[in-house]
């Protein structure tokens, strides 16, 4: 005879935890728990907790300096934390009204979404270790620090307003090259940040530029190459094009460690690898021995 009291589907379905403890299940749904709480260290795989990364300014255990946003690039490298925001200037949207399949505007506007700006650069002023300094940041994540004329645009001002305040330049690069939504617009603007650098060094100024990782393409061959002094972040890569495309041009393997960091301080390229940590102190160093020690703005 069959049984009258057969168990529900739903029953069947539940498991041992929502029978023992009802509700259990929700407490420690996955929707509960932030889904980049943890972040895998590209070197060694180990999974690593967020707060410890963001703690260590995104510096790995294994020695990685990952890559971050221009907020927290600024905010690590004033002191205290405290800098003035410089607005960058409107530039005119797609005026070659690109399309590769979707339009460069929903391009900018998915960007914009995700990184919460208008574009690639972001400008501070405030003190590095007591001397002040207008720092510029390129910020890989909007579409991969591209350059184009809202960059350049941002960092004429940039440099105008060190010139305003008659205090040096910093500018932290990461780049992939040109965008080429903009067309020959975005090569003009590797033209325009190498005269925007004359201008500060007719009066005198400083101009630093730390490479971070990657800086390639365009930027290299402009204004990442044109400071007084050259820092870079251990492992960043640099160069123009990238060592898969030299090494299928020249049809020869390139030696370990070509484009990194410490490879180009050897060959000079690179003045000095500064840990992302000692940063601040390092160029307010240099930026206050460049200033003949005048700590001074207008």
């Amino acid at each position: 005879m069959a049984d009258k009291n057969p168990p529900k589907p739903q029953e069947k379905r539940g498991g041992w935890l929502s029978r023992f403890a009802p509700g259990v299940r929700k407490i420690v749904s996955r929707r509960d728990t932030p889904d980049n709480l943890w972040v895998k260290d590209p070197d060694s795989g180990e999974m690593l907790y967020r707060p410890d990364l963001e703690a260590s300014l995104w510096v790995t255990p294994s020695g990685r300096h990952m890559r971050i946003d221009a907020p927290t690039r600024l905010r690590a490298t004033f002191d205290d934390g405290d800098f003035e925001s410089i607005d960058t200037p409107d530039v005119p949207e797609d005026p070659l009204k690109f399309s590769d399949g979707k339009s460069y505007k929903d391009r900018l506007a998915a960007a914009r979404k995700a990184a919460g700006r208008k574009d690639t650069m972001a400008i501070g002023f405030g003190e590095l270790d007591g001397t002040p300094a207008v720092v510029i940041v390129q910020d890989f994540t909007f579409m991969g620090g591209s350059l184009g004329m809202a960059a350049g645009e941002a960092f004429i001002a940039a440099a105008r307003a060190a010139i305003e305040r008659n205090v040096p330049l910093v500018c932290f690069t990461a780049a992939g090259g040109a965008r080429m939504q903009e067309g020959a617009l975005s090569l003009m603007q590797m033209a325009r940040t190498t005269l925007a650098i004359q201008e500060l060094k007719a009066v005198q100024l400083p101009f630093v530029v730390v490479l971070t990782d990657p800086t390639t393409g365009g930027v290299t061959a402009s204004y990442a190459m044109l400071g007084d002094v050259h820092l870079a972040e251990p492992g960043a890569l640099i160069g123009f094009a990238g060592p898969r495309v030299i090494e299928a041009t020249i049809r020869e393997k390139l030696p370990p460690g070509f484009q990194r960091a410490e490879y180009l301080q050897e060959k000079g390229m690179v003045d000095r690898v500064v840990a992302r940590g000692d940063l601040p102190v390092v160029l307010g160093q240099i930026l206050s021995m460049l200033m003949g020690g005048k700590r001074r703005a207008a």
